[in-house]
């Protein structure tokens, strides 16, 4: 018999299974996983670290 794995969700902490079927995961919910990217848009969470600056305004850096 196989165990299945279960992980808590980022937002809420409650019990995910991780099946396929699960299309949030590691999210318990649509819900959830929406306020996690609303956090994120916000800059409620980030990465931690030096802030990279932007060497020039223009966008002729993307085109070399």
């Amino acid at each position: 018999m196989q165990t299945l794995l279960r992980v808590k969700c980022p937002n809420c902490h409650s019990s995910v299974l991780w099946v396929a079927e699960q299309r949030s995961k590691p999210f318990c919910s649509e819900r959830c996983k929406l306020i996690d990217l609303g956090e994120w848009a916000m800059e409620e969470k980030r990465i931690p670290g030096e802030s990279l600056a932007l060497e020039s305004e223009d966008e002729s850096f993307f085109f070399h």
